[in-house]
């Protein structure tokens, strides 16, 4: 991935790492990618949204304890995926204030989010106080 900034960077009076946050978010995104790999494909209309795949579980349509069986999978892997995908459009979204140099600043107050919300969440858009 490209680097858009040299770290450290000073947000007002805080100096973090930002390549190293940078690492972490595009480390996680690779990863979100990879899982959501496996349990669905990105939708060909629209690249940035995911779509639950059919698990393959080799079954016999009349049996419906089988039937049964592969919808509640297909359920678990719909909300596996939902939770998965509303990550990594935070990670996106980080990535992006990355490159606008936003990152590590509270939209709500204009000030650094802390450092140890940053380690504990790379993609924190907000500091601690103004966390939803």
């Amino acid at each position: 991935m490209l680097t858009y900034r040299a770290a450290p960077v000073m947000i007002k009076s805080m100096t973090i790492n930002l390549d190293y946050f940078q690492k972490l978010l595009e480390d996680e995104k690779v990863r979100l990618e990879g899982e959501l790999g496996t349990i669905g494909r990105r939708n060909p209309d629209a690249p940035e949204d995911w779509e639950v795949a059919k698990p393959d579980m080799n079954i016999a349509a009349s049996a419906q304890d089988e039937v049964a069986d592969v919808d509640e999978e297909f359920e678990n892997r719909a909300s596996v995926e939902a939770n998965l995908e509303e990550r990594l459009r935070d990670v996106d979204k980080a990535l992006e204030r990355v490159r606008h140099g936003t990152y590590g600043v509270c939209p709500e107050g204009n000030h650094p989010i802390e450092e140890a919300r940053l380690r504990a969440n790379p993609a924190a858009s907000t500091c601690i106080a103004h966390a939803k």
